[in-house]
């Protein structure tokens, strides 16, 4: 492997690359090999819990230091200064304004303030967010923290780019979008560029190397996207790889577009808002004049642009918020009048961030928090249909697991307690192409069975496979409703 295309000295190199985070009893990550030319694109890809964020945080040289736990092998990476972007944009968002949020990465390398006045908002630009530099941060949606995360990486022009699924909270034309900006950092060959993403068919075409892990967090394979494909594209299918569509087609995969259109609101309602509106104190209105029924039964897609009110609606449609304008009827009832008992037991709602779901220090114990012991046979099987069986995940840490794993055990806390409205932020986020697969089969039994399911998502891979019904918010209106 010595050597790069460019004839000069790689700008990563990796020989034997392993990590294991402390208190864990199996590795994280083992064994990478790998070389990356500067300028090149390296486009990680892996099942969930495969080690792609951990191999992007050694890249990042935060492991061993900021994230304890014992490094094998080893990882060269030139002196390039690193703009970084994890998968939570909570974890990078340290200040009450936009724009100074974006400014404290480039007053940490002594930008003069001439420079940083005219930097600011070009990044911010860059990102989507022009005009938003006196926006307070805590109102931003989780879309929008992810661009302000982005602009706040791009800033300093660094040399190093990681980026761990930076499009998993944008809208399909922000992602988009973005993905033009990486294209023209990628052709000037400007920064080099690691890359964890499972929107393969928007960044396939940047990718000048493929790190394939499997699920033994392992690397299946090293080298160009055509070459990967060719000689282990069998094994990419089986381990649930995300793979562009036309690769997918060619390898034989049977792309599930099963859901079935029904008459709106045909069954009884298990939800209804009427004249909704909602609005922060001292703030402009998120939610205006939303008239929405879900029926027993129905599964609904809600779609539209970041800070379009996604999240507030699904929030105030299970009591989480009250609110400002207007009602919402649960099964009869004001949900956010509601004991929290008999809330639980009529609605429950996946957060995009799922580790604010966790109580407990066990998955075992997590499941079963306030559960009958007759229904532990339950949770176990709903565990086992997604992924996450009690032999192999029940002493582990909610805390410890990835970002896909945590999502499906916050996915199997609410579903194991069958609630009659099931409300998912984001639910795809994170997971691997067996994962959806098994999501979706869950989310049709359900409904089969009278559940009503209303799923917030910017995946439209999701929404073809999963909607009966498709809405759009765009400034706080429902404008559009639709047949998938």
């Amino acid at each position: 492997m010595g050597g790069t295309a460019s004839g000069g000295p790689p700008a990563i190199v990796a020989r034997g690359l392993g990590f294991r985070y402390a208190g864990a009893a199996e590795a994280a990550l083992e064994g990478v090999d790998l070389e990356l030319e500067p300028g090149g694109c390296l486009l990680v890809l892996g099942p969930s819990g495969s080690g792609k964020s951990t191999f992007a945080l050694a890249v990042a040289g935060l492991l061993g230091g900021d994230v304890p736990g014992l490094v094998a092998g080893s990882l060269r990476v030139d002196g390039a200064d690193a703009g970084v972007v994890f998968q939570d944009p909570d974890r990078q968002v340290v200040m009450e304004r936009v724009a100074d949020d974006v400014a404290f990465g480039l007053e940490s390398r002594a930008w003069s303030l001439p420079a940083m006045r005219a930097r600011v908002p070009e990044a911010l630009c860059d990102a989507g967010l022009a005009g938003y530099e006196a926006h307070p941060t805590a109102t931003l949606s989780g879309g929008q923290r992810q661009r302000l995360a982005l602009a706040g990486a791009l800033a300093p022009r660094p040399g190093l780019l990681v980026l761990d699924e930076p499009t998993a909270n944008l809208d399909p034309a922000g992602a988009r979008a973005f993905v033009e900006r990486l294209a023209a950092v990628r052709a000037a060959r400007a920064a080099t560029i690691v890359l964890v993403e499972h929107r393969v068919d928007l960044v396939w075409h940047l990718a000048d190397r493929l790190l394939v892990l499997g699920r033994d967090r392992r690397p299946i394979a090293v080298g160009p996207p055509d070459e990967v494909v060719a000689r282990h594209g069998a094994r990419l299918v089986a381990e649930g790889v995300w793979l562009p569509e036309a690769l997918e087609r060619q390898l034989g995969v049977v792309v599930d577009h099963a859901a079935q259109s029904s008459a709106a609101g045909a069954g009884p309602a298990v939800v209804a808002t009427s004249g909704l509106g909602f609005a922060f104190e001292r703030g402009r209105p998120v939610l205006l004049d939303v008239d929405l029924r879900v029926a027993d039964g129905e599964r609904v897609a809600l779609v539209g642009q970041n800070g379009s009110g996604k999240s507030t609606l699904a929030r105030l449609l299970v009591g989480l918020l009250r609110p400002t304008a207007g009602r919402v009827d649960l099964l009869g009832d004001a949900p956010h009048r509601m004991a929290p008992a008999d809330l639980a037991a009529r609605a429950g709602l996946i957060f995009q961030d799922p580790e604010r779901q966790f109580l407990a220090t066990r998955v075992a114990d997590e499941i079963a928090l306030g559960l009958p012991s007759a229904d532990r046979a339950r949770a176990a099987a709903t565990l086992e249909a997604l992924g996450l069986p009690l032999a192999s995940f029940g002493t582990r840490s909610p805390y410890q697991l990835s970002g896909g794993e945590q999502r499906r055990l916050s996915l199997a806390c609410v579903l194991v307690r069958e609630p009659r409205l099931l409300v998912l932020d984001e639910p795809t986020f994170g997971q691997d192409r067996l994962a959806v697969d098994g999501l979706l089969a869950l989310l049709r039994d359900r409904a089969a069975a009278g559940t009503a399911i209303l799923a917030a998502t910017h995946d439209e891979r999701f929404v073809a496979a999963f909607a009966s019904r498709v809405l759009e918010l765009h400034a706080g209106r429902l404008v559009v409703e639709c047949a998938p």
